[in-house]
C-alpha cells in the first residue's frame, strides 16, 4: 500500500462552537481510534485533498504534535450542500492486528469475449479485504484474458494468499457483456449451420 505523510494538531476543546471555529479556519475536525484512547484533532484540508480525492487506499503516517502512529482513513463525511469534507475518521492499525478496508479493483488482460465482439463490464471497482494491512497490494489484479463471452467473475473465483475477500461470494466482479452486434453475429452463425 501507498504510504501519506499527515500532520495534525490536538483539539482541546470539542463541540459545535469548537468544530464550527474549526472548520471556518480551513481545518477539518479528525478523531483516530483503535488504540488505547481516542484523539481528537485536527489537518488542514489542503493536506487532505491528495488523500481525499484518489482512488488509491493509504496507510497514512499520523504524525499528531509530536506523536507519530500508524492509520488508514474509515470514514468521511462531506456536507450535503457545498461538498466541503466535515469531519473523518482514522483507524489505528498494527503490524499483528487484522483490519478491514476497501482495495480498487484493476483488470488486465484483452477479454476473448471482447473479441468476439461483446463488452466488458467492470461492475464492482473496490472490494473488500481483511488481513494485516501490511500485506495488502495497492490494488487487485484480475486477468480478464480468458473470459469469454456472456461469462463473468465472481467473488467466489478469486483467491488471494495474504487477506480474505468479504463480499459476497455469488458477486459478480466483472463481465462480458452481449452487445447488438454479438448477437446478430450469433444469430446469423446459428441460421447458417
Amino acid at each position: 500500500m501507498k504510504v501519506y505523510e499527515l500532520k495534525g494538531s490536538l483539539r482541546t476543546e470539542l463541540g459545535k462552537k469548537a468544530t464550527k471555529a474549526t472548520r471556518v479556519g480551513e481545518s477539518v475536525p479528525c478523531v483516530l481510534y483503535g488504540g488505547k484512547e481516542n484523539v481528537h484533532f485536527t489537518a488542514t484540508a489542503a493536506d487532505l485533498r491528495k488523500l481525499i480525492y484518489s482512488p488509491d487506499v493509504f496507510v497514512v503516517n499520523l504524525d499528531v504534535d509530536g506523536k507519530a502512529c500508524k492509520a488508514i482513513m474509515k470514514d468521511l463525511q462531506f456536507h450535503p450542500v457545498s461538498d466541503k469534507v466535515l469531519h473523518i475518521d482514522f483507524l489505528e492499525v498494527f503490524e499483528n492486528k487484522p483490519v478491514v478496508v476497501e482495495l480498487p479493483v484493476q483488470l488486465t488482460g484483452l477479454a476473448e469475449g471482447v473479441k468476439a465482439g461483446g463488452k466488458l463490464a467492470l461492475e464492482m471497482r473496490k472490494l473488500r479485504v481483511k488481513g494485516l494491512y501490511t500485506n495488502f497490494p495497492e490494488k487487485i489484479v484480475i486477468d480478464v484474458t480468458s473470459l469469454g463471452l456472456g461469462k463473468s467473475i465472481q467473488v467466489g473465483a478469486l483467491k488471494f494468499e495474504n487477506f480474505d475477500i468479504l463480499n459476497a461470494k455469488n458477486a459478480v466482479v466483472t463481465q462480458v457483456k452481449l452487445t447488438r452486434a454479438a448477437r446478430g453475429a450469433a444469430a446469423a452463425a446459428a441460421s447458417k449451420k
